[in-house]
């Protein structure tokens, strides 16, 4: 008889044994000198992050799970008053209500399996789901036995923008069925809502009072009652190539399109990921060998510098012992056998860099441990908590400053 069985195929990030562990990142890579990567999670550092954005955004703040679900991460989310989260799976509602029984969860992904909508509702009393057609509405009402206290939301299409990753193609009602699908939800859904996604990386505040503004059109040719009114994620963080308008200038856009709007009794939602997290996590690598400028590390692009590879990220670095040498740029090699394991940079770093030394990468709290994989064995990686600031300081914009 053939066994069925379910196969994961990312080995967990590891906490290492050794007790009493340094509390920087420095003293940590001194006491265990780690030859696989490994991840350095700043809780507090997120936390605050956290209690900074549900400050300044007029309304609920859901923490985007896919982002980063580490449960650390969660943890220090919570900890900064995140009390909703944004779940696109199964798996990510299991994880989050088995971590925070009193969450409030949104099922956010525009096409489910219609067994992750019945136990989202059935089991983890999940009431509030993403539709972008017809089809998709019949699905959830029908696998909530059409439940009278659902939440539905439908995502509306958005023109192509120009954030740094475009979220145009995959998913959206365009906004003549949008109308209709707000139409046909009213009699069904107890919460309504509409929402958008500007795209990953919005660089842009007026991307938002747009999207509001072609939303406020739906909704007022709907014709219908609306609750909620959710502008996604897509806010943006530094990178040494990469300087947005500060986070003020995304929320003043956002509450005056809002309020140019006219939506009464109509609520504001938002989905940030990389904006809570991004400063929250670095990944110390190891070189392995150093040929010219290539830097042969020990993650890439098939782990935590997935962002680094194609999409062209530039994270910043810095070397993990005392150099006097002038910085040069670099590009890294990952420890695969595939050629398009490569990110090209630069990182800049000191000349006199090799092999055996550690460099640590930051900005890599979104993203950079959940696009891991495990191709060619090379999926196990370390975790620890430090209290280092984040390597790129841009207090300006939007992260608050900790105190060690």
């Amino acid at each position: 008889m053939t066994e069925f069985r379910f196969r994961g195929a990312v080995a967990p990030l590891r906490r290492p044994a050794a007790p009493a562990l340094p509390r920087t990142v420095d003293g940590v890579v001194a006491a265990l000198r780690p030859e696989e990567p490994l991840h350095c999670l700043r809780p507090a550092q997120v936390a605050a992050t956290a209690s900074a954005f549900l400050a300044a955004f007029p309304g609920t703040t859901m923490y985007a799970v896919k982002c980063n679900p580490e449960p650390g991460m969660l943890r220090a989310l919570w900890a900064g008053g995140v009390r909703h989260f944004d779940c696109a799976s199964a798996a990510e509602v299991r994880l989050v209500r088995s971590m925070f029984p009193d969450a409030a969860i949104h099922f956010m992904h525009p096409v489910k399996a219609r067994s992750a909508i019945r136990e989202a509702h059935a089991q983890h009393g999940v009431r509030d789901f993403v539709v972008d057609s017809a089809a998709e509405l019949a699905k959830v009402l029908a696998e909530t036995g059409n439940a009278a206290d659902l939440g539905i939301i439908v995502r509306l299409a958005l023109p192509k923008g120009e954030a740094v990753m475009d979220l145009s193609g995959k998913f959206g009602a365009e906004p003549a069925v949008a109308v209709e699908l707000l139409r046909a939800a009213r009699p069904v859904a107890a919460r309504l809502g509409v929402s958008f996604h500007v795209g990953s990386q919005c660089l842009e505040p007026g991307a938002y009072a747009r999207a509001i503004a072609l939303a406020a059109q739906v909704i007022r040719e709907a014709g219908v009652k609306v609750e909620v009114l959710d502008v996604g994620g897509g806010f943006p963080v530094a990178y040494p190539d990469i300087l947005p308008p500060p986070l003020s200038a995304f929320m003043a856009a956002i509450r005056d399109a809002f309020q140019a709007a006219a939506l009464p009794g109509v609520q504001l939602w938002a989905e940030p990921g990389r904006a809570l997290v991004a400063g929250g996590a670095s990944v110390v690598l190891q070189v392995q060998a150093r040929r010219g400028g290539e830097l042969f590390v020990n993650d890439g692009v098939y782990g935590a510098l997935s962002d680094a590879g194609v999409p062209g990220f530039r994270f910043p670095v810095r070397l993990l012992r005392a150099s006097g040498a002038a910085s040069v740029p670099f590009a890294f090699q990952g420890p695969t056998c595939d050629s398009a394991d490569r990110m090209a940079g630069p990182f800049l770093l000191p000349a006199d860099v090799q092999e055996g030394d550690w460099i640590e990468v930051g900005q890599l709290g979104a993203y950079g441990g959940c696009l891991r994989t495990a191709f060619n064995g090379f999926d196990r990686a370390g975790m620890v908590d430090v209290i280092d600031p984040p390597l790129l300081d841009t207090p300006g914009y939007f992260m608050p400053a900790v105190a060690a």
